[in-house]
């Protein structure tokens, strides 16, 4: 449980928090909309040693600034992250099931971290939280790396085998799930980064394959491969689509996207050729699912030659990227016209460490957002990235998501003004 200080700190945030100007209301976000937060298994859990994630960064060479370690201690204090949700108001939770936990070794399930998945989704409905769960958030078991990964011809039946487990041990409680995390993620990552970034992952791989004893391991943020893992990962939507289903018809599911908001700058951009290279498969598939998870943070612009270089009066996040408050709206309006499917905004944020900067971003990008549903755009929910500062990848600690800061001594959560300000349009339903 949320200790008393926290509370309090949670109490004192909403009091310090600062005034934002209002954009003028056009009446509530529709009734059962869900306001929430995100969070991944291996980003807050800590220690989990059969993920490939582990694996590749405690090895030598790694191009992760640093390990994963206790995370925020997610998996012993998950009631904390449940009470903190609560407390700020809101009415939905996403996280992720760890697949390298639920099937350590190839074939044989574990119970026990079934029922400890089980117990995370029924502490969401004792507060209130509609369970959002996702099954494959990035990472995946070290055996499934070691045969290849998604390269391997048989992952779409491994992870169907997977999602068929997990679905009829939780099924019943999850609101809805989400198959893939940014399945696309990869793609867009091995278009933009320099070639010299793919070329030295190449020996942290090959130092994986050597310990696992395995001809290919093709595991983590393997950009190298990610043309090549694209129909298999398809393959692997579907077949998780079909497995879940097959246990809980009713269960809406679909995958989360990794987005951009990508704008033509002149009548010859490269623009469309870049949405149909990031996007397109994807949103192809999606028109089979119940909902379509948008991931949006940023904006690129493109010209006839390429990618348009920010202006040096650009507002930046953290790690560089644009912030720009339309962005999110915009893709929502774009993936919608693609697919005919209700959009689920599954994560929306900014890295910084300046809190003003949040504070400033969630009701700017949420009223046009607003728009875009005043525009018949269907939204099913706003979920922000993240419910706390955690581990980000392969930049470790220092990108700051959260709506709360985490003390990695003593796990000690304190919500930041940022909270505040989205609990209290989660309340109102409004802005």
């Amino acid at each position: 449980m949320l200790d008393r200080r926290t509370l309090l700190a949670a109490a004192s945030a909403m009091l310090a928090a600062p005034v934002v100007a209002q954009p003028r209301r056009s009446g509530g976000f529709p009734a059962d909309f869900l306001w929430g937060a995100a969070t991944a298994g291996h980003q807050i859990e800590g220690n989990d040693t059969n993920s490939d994630f582990w694996l590749l960064e405690s090895i030598k060479p790694t191009i992760f600034a640093e390990p994963v370690g206790d995370a925020c201690n997610s998996f012993e204090l998950w009631t904390r992250d449940l009470d903190l949700a609560k407390a700020i108001g809101l009415n939905s939770y996403r996280f992720s099931i760890e697949w390298s936990r639920i099937e350590p070794v190839a074939g044989q399930f574990s119970i026990a971290l079934l029922d400890h998945y089980k117990a995370i989704i029924a502490g969401c409905h004792a507060r209130g939280l509609q369970p959002v769960v996702t099954f494959s958030h990035w990472a995946v078991p070290i055996w499934f790396a070691a045969r290849g990964g998604w390269t391997n011809p048989e992952s779409p039946q491994l992870f169907a085998r997977y999602c068929d487990r997990a679905a009829r041990h939780l099924g019943d409680g999850i609101a809805r799930a989400v198959t893939l995390n940014e399945p696309n993620g990869l793609l867009i990552a091995a278009a933009m980064v320099p070639p010299q970034a793919i070329m030295a992952q190449q020996p942290m791989l090959a130092e994986a394959a050597r310990v696992t004893g395995s001809q290919r391991f093709v595991g983590g943020p393997a950009f190298g491969s990610a043309r090549e893992t694209l129909p298999n990962l398809i393959k692997a939507h579907r077949a998780g689509f079909a497995a879940i289903k097959a246990v809980r018809t009713t269960l809406p599911v679909g995958f989360s996207l990794a987005i951009v908001d990508e704008q033509a700058v002149g009548a010859t951009a490269l623009r469309d050729a870049k949405r149909q290279e990031f996007y397109g498969p994807w949103l192809e598939t999606a028109r089979q699912d119940d909902f379509v998870g948008i991931q949006n943070y940023s904006r690129n612009q493109w010209d006839a030659t390429g990618l348009v270089a920010l202006p040096a009066t650009a507002k930046r996040d953290q790690i560089g990227n644009e912030t720009y408050p339309a962005s999110l709206a915009n893709c929502a309006r774009y993936v919608h016209a693609a697919t005919g499917k209700p959009i689920f905004v599954t994560e929306h944020g900014i890295a910084t460490e300046d809190d003003r900067d949040r504070v400033a971003l969630i009701p700017a990008a949420l009223a046009e957002l607003k728009r875009a549903i005043d525009e018949g755009v269907p939204v099913i929910g706003y979920l922000h990235w993240s419910l706390i500062d955690n581990f980000e990848w392969v930049s470790g600690y220092r990108p700051k998501y959260g709506l709360a800061t985490v003390d990695r001594t003593t796990f000690r959560r304190v919500p930041k003004p940022s909270a505040a300000v989205l609990g209290a349009i989660a309340r109102r339903n409004a802005l």
